[in-house]
C-alpha cells in the first residue's frame, strides 16, 4: 500500500482519508494532534475542529454528526460520529442537462455473444432447472448435480451448465400479495432469462405457485422455452429426478446448436453490485466503474444500480439528474417505503455498515451509500424499476431490491442483467447464475490476499498508476471479455449455484 498523504475526496470536505496504516503518536495531518492509537488504512482524520452537533461532510456531503468535540488530526469513527438527518430538499433534474452532457461517445463495441431466435441476446447458454416451491428444491438440485457429474454435457461444448434454481418459499404466501408477484417475477425472468436456452419447471404439484398461472400472466414468445412437470403426477422424488433428466438430455443437442457471433455492446445489461466495502470502495472501485457504466450507456447498453438501503443519503444525487418527475416520484416513493418498512419491522436505514465495513472505515450508511452510488457514474437516470420488474429501457437505471447481495443480484438477473460487476474492499466469495459475476477490489491488498476471488485490481488507483478513467476503460473491455466466453474468477470456483435467493416479502402463512 502506498504511504502517499491522505486523501481529501472534495474542498468542502471535514475529513481526509488514510492511504496507509497510521501508528499510535503519528500525525499524519501535520495538524498537532498525535494519534491517541493505530489507525487503519481507509479511515478518517479529521482535517478542522468540529463541536459536539457539527456536521462531518465527505464526498462533499454529510456522512453524519460530531457525538462529541473533535480536534483536528483526530480519528473520526463510530466513536465519536453518528448517523444524521441527510439533505431531502431534492432539486429533481437539477443535473439533468449536466448528466446528458456527461453521456460519451465511444467506438462502436461488440462481444461474442449467442443470438436467440426471439431477439434476446445471451453472455452464457445455460439449461435451467426451476423449483416453483421449495418441495422440489431437491428434485432440481439432484438431478443437475447427477446430470452434471455423469460427464452428459461432454458433447455439447455450447452449453455452459445445468444450473438449479430452487428456493424456500412458493407455498404457504398470499396469492395476490407481493411476496407471490415477487416470486413469479423472479421466477420468471431466469427461465426466460438470455443467458438460458431452455428451462425445466418442478413443481410438486399442489403449491401456490403455479407454473400455469405465471405462462397466462406473462406469456409471449419466451414461454416456448420452457417444459414443466410435478412430482405429484410423475410418482415421486426419484421418478421425477429421472424425468427431469430424460427431459434435459433430450433438450441438450437443440441448446447446443446455438454458437457465439458477434453482437453489438448495446444489448448488454450489466448489474452494478458492491458488498464487503471499505474505505476505498467510494474512491477506487466504485467511481471507476461508474466510468465502466457510462462508457456502457455511450454504447446504448444498460447499467442497473440497486441496493435501495444502500443509496439512502445519496437519494438526491440521482434525483438530480432524473430524466422526468415520474422517473423521480417512483425514486423517492420506494425511499419512503423502506423506511416504513424497516420502522415496523424495528429496524433502521443505519442498520448498515456492517461490522466488517466498519472495520474498513465506513461509519454511516449516509458515508457508505455516497460511495456506493459512485457505482451508477454520471448519466441521467432514466427509469426506476421494481424489484425483478424486466428492464426495458437503455441507460442508467434503477432497481428497487434489498442491499444483501444474494437478493440484490437476483433481481437485477431476473430484470435481464446478463452480468454482475461486484465491488469489494473487505473481499466477497460471490458468484452468480446464469450471469456471470466480475470482482473488483477496491485495494491491492485484497486483491492479493484473494486472487482466486478477485478479476481486476483498482487499488492501482491509489498508488497513482493508473487513472479513474483508465480503470473505467479497463472494467469495460473486462465486461466485454467475460460477456464473449473467459471464465470470471467465480465461474472458474464454480460459484453461483447458491446465491440464488429470491427476495421474500410478506407474512408466511
Amino acid at each position: 500500500m502506498s504511504t502517499q498523504k491522505p486523501i481529501v475526496l472534495h474542498p468542502s470536505d471535514t475529513v481526509a482519508i488514510l492511504t496507509s496504516r497510521a501508528a499510535k503518536g503519528d500525525d499524519p495531518l501535520g495538524l498537532g494532534t498525535p494519534l491517541e492509537g493505530p489507525v487503519s488504512a481507509g479511515h478518517k482524520l479529521a482535517r478542522s475542529a468540529h463541536a459536539a452537533g457539527d456536521w462531518i461532510y465527505k464526498f462533499g456531503q454529510i456522512i453524519g454528526t460530531a457525538t462529541q468535540p473533535i480536534a483536528p488530526g483526530e480519528h473520526v469513527h463510530t466513536h465519536n460520529c453518528a448517523f444524521s438527518s441527510h439533505d431531502e430538499a431534492y432539486e429533481i433534474g437539477a443535473d439533468l442537462d449536466q448528466a446528458r452532457a456527461a453521456i460519451p461517445s465511444p467506438s462502436e463495441r461488440t462481444f461474442m455473444g449467442y443470438r436467440r431466435d426471439n431477439g434476446q441476446i445471451g453472455t452464457r447458454n445455460y439449461i435451467a432447472l426451476c423449483a416453483t416451491v421449495n418441495c422440489s428444491a431437491t428434485v432440481v438440485r439432484r438431478a443437475a448435480f447427477e446430470l452434471e457429474s455423469s460427464g452428459a454435457l461432454d458433447a455439447y461444448p455450447n452449453v455452459d451448465g445445468i444450473v438449479a434454481f430452487a428456493h424456500g418459499t412458493g407455498c404457504g404466501m398470499d396469492s395476490e400479495g407481493a411476496g407471490f408477484k415477487i416470486l413469479q417475477r423472479v421466477l420468471w425472468g431466469h427461465a426466460t432469462h438470455p443467458n438460458v436456452g431452455a428451462t425445466v419447471f418442478v413443481g410438486l404439484g399442489c403449491e401456490v405457485m403455479q407454473v400455469a398461472r405465471m405462462k397466462s400472466q406473462f406469456g409471449g414468445t419466451l414461454a416456448d422455452r420452457f417444459h414443466g412437470l410435478t412430482i405429484q403426477e410423475t410418482g415421486g422424488t426419484r421418478a421425477t429426478i429421472e424425468q427431469v433428466k430424460a427431459k434435459v438430455l433430450e433438450l441438450l443437442p437443440e441448446v447446443n446448436r446455438i454458437e457465439r457471433s458477434p453482437c453489438p455492446a448495446s444489448s448488454l445489461k450489466v448489474a452494478l453490485q458492491c458488498g464487503g466495502s471499505d474505505g476505498f470502495s467510494g474512491i477506487t472501485a466504485n467511481p471507476a466503474l461508474g466510468v465502466a457504466s457510462d462508457l456502457l450507456v455511450g454504447l446504448g447498453g444498460t447499467a442497473i444500480l440497486s441496493e435501495t438501503p444502500e443509496i439512502y443519503g445519496a437519494e438526491q444525487l440521482l434525483l438530480r439528474r432524473a430524466a422526468n418527475d415520474a422517473v423521480a416520484q417512483k425514486l423517492i416513493s420506494q425511499i419512503h417505503w423502506w423506511e416504513r418498512y424497516t420502522e415496523m419491522n424495528g429496524g433502521s436505514m443505519d442498520n448498515n455498515p456492517s461490522p466488517g465495513n466498519k472495520a474498513g472505515g465506513l461509519t454511516t450508511i449516509l458515508e457508505k451509500s455516497l460511495g456506493a452510488a459512485a457505482k451508477g457514474g454520471s448519466t441521467p437516470l432514466t427509469a426506476v424499476y421494481d424489484y425483478a420488474e424486466p428492464v426495458t429501457d437503455a441507460g442508467f437505471v434503477f432497481m428497487d431490491t434489498p442491499g444483501y447481495d444474494p437478493v440484490s443480484a437476483t433481481g437485477q438477473i431476473a430484470g435481464g442483467a446478463q452480468i454482475v460487476v461486484f465491488t469489494t474492499g473487505r473481499g466477497s466469495a460471490f458468484g452468480s447464475k446464469p450471469a456471470p459475476t466480475i470482482k473488483l477490489a477496491t485495494n491491492e491488498a485484497l486483491f492479493n490476499s484473494m486472487p482466486e476471488d478477485m478479476d481486476l485490481n483498482c487499488g492501482d488507483i491509489l498508488s497513482g498508476k493508473i487513472s479513474i478513467a483508465e480503470k473505467g476503460a479497463e472494467i469495460l473491455d473486462m465486461i466485454l471479455e467475460i460477456a464473449s466466453g473467459k471464465q470470471s474468477k467465480s465461474e472458474a470456483l464454480g460459484l453461483g449455484d447458491n446465491e440464488f435467493v429470491p427476495w421474500q416479502v410478506g407474512a408466511v402463512m
